[in-house]
């Protein structure tokens, strides 16, 4: 199996030996040209999150030359389910699942495509044990290891803000999805493991859906833990709501810390006025990209699938200056 840290070099060869197969004819293509992918974007239409994976995805689409359909989901695994069963019924080239309903539920209708001639290859959150049984037939996976990045968070939070025993933690996130869960997991063991004391709130799917929901159940803890040193949002759009949830409750700028994953240009706003101090990002944009240029290099040139880690580290009020800019374009 290709390794995360190795994907992203062998994806860039895979792009510089197809540039030279089509300069050695003379006449430059679009190696995509009438592929039809169509992509599962997992949120719902609009959110901050999966609108800079569609991004990513729309610019592979427009350099490779390749048609493009999109589904939202509105971060629920079942939905994620239907619309695959409705993207195997339009019989394209290929399609981009995100792995939150895990390998179990996906594996009968991943199974059926293949069969089909349909690439499959996934997004976001990991699918290990479809992976392995179909990399061969292009099953990559770009983005992070969910555990490992809960971990890097919490671990980074711990040493940053000088977290230590006795303080109390609140992580908001999705510990009952079976591999996106593992985010979770991570944040509270890690946390536990340095001494803190972990609440823990499962996001409700109308959460999920709607972050902005979110207001009265999060002010709603602060009001009774006013002992709360630390904020965790586990997803995108509730980190990006952080702002608007300390104001609610009455919380000041660097009152509480705030962190989360995923930049926006909302999350970007509340570094720069002191309610999210770090935010880890797993830059979502090469999360649409990669996805479609590796069913476009298994469709033309027969590529494996690639494990591709996109994590980019933090995002903090040192550095936020030079991304912010790139948030406002949903590129970061």
């Amino acid at each position: 199996m290709i390794g995360k840290k190795t994907g992203l070099l062998m994806a860039l060869l895979a792009v510089c030996m197809l540039s030279s197969t089509v300069l050695a004819k003379d006449t430059l293509q679009q190696s995509g040209k009438g592929i039809k992918i169509w992509f599962d974007t997992g949120g719902p239409v609009g959110e901050t999150y999966n609108t800079i994976v569609q991004h990513g995805a729309e610019q592979a689409a427009a350099d490779l030359g390749c048609d493009i359909e999109f589904m939202y989901s509105d971060w629920s695994p079942q939905k994620m389910l239907e619309n695959f069963q409705k993207a195997l019924a339009a019989g394209p080239d290929g399609i981009v699942v995100m792995g939150h309903p895990g390998d179990d539920a996906y594996a009968p209708f991943i199974k059926e495509a293949v069969d089909k001639g349909i690439i499959v290859s996934s997004s976001d959150t990991e699918l290990p044990n479809l992976m392995e049984k179909y990399q061969a037939s292009g099953f990559g996976y770009a983005g992070v290891s969910n555990y490992a990045r809960g971990k890097a968070l919490a671990t980074e939070a711990v040493n940053r803000f000088g977290l230590k025993k006795g303080d109390r933690a609140l992580v908001w996130g999705l510990k009952s999805q079976p591999t996106r869960g593992l985010s979770s997991k991570a944040l509270i063991e890690t946390l536990e493991n340095s001494g803190l004391t972990v609440d823990y709130m499962e996001i409700s799917p109308e959460i999920d859906k709607d972050a902005s929901l979110g207001t009265p159940v999060i002010t709603a803890y602060l009001s009774s833990n006013p002992d709360c040193d630390i904020v965790i949002m586990d997803h995108g759009a509730l980190t990006a709501q952080l702002e608007n949830f300390f104001r609610a409750a009455g919380i000041g700028p660097d009152e509480i810390i705030g962190a989360g994953f995923s930049l926006s240009p909302a999350t970007a706003s509340a570094i720069k006025a002191g309610y999210v101090d770090l935010v880890g990002d797993g830059q979502p944009y090469l999360q649409g990209y990669l996805p479609v240029l590796q069913i476009v290099l298994t469709k033309r040139f027969g590529f494996s699938g690639l494990e591709i880690e996109t994590g980019g580290g933090f995002i903090h009020t040192a550095n936020i200056d030079l991304i912010a800019p790139l948030a406002e374009k949903a590129i970061r």
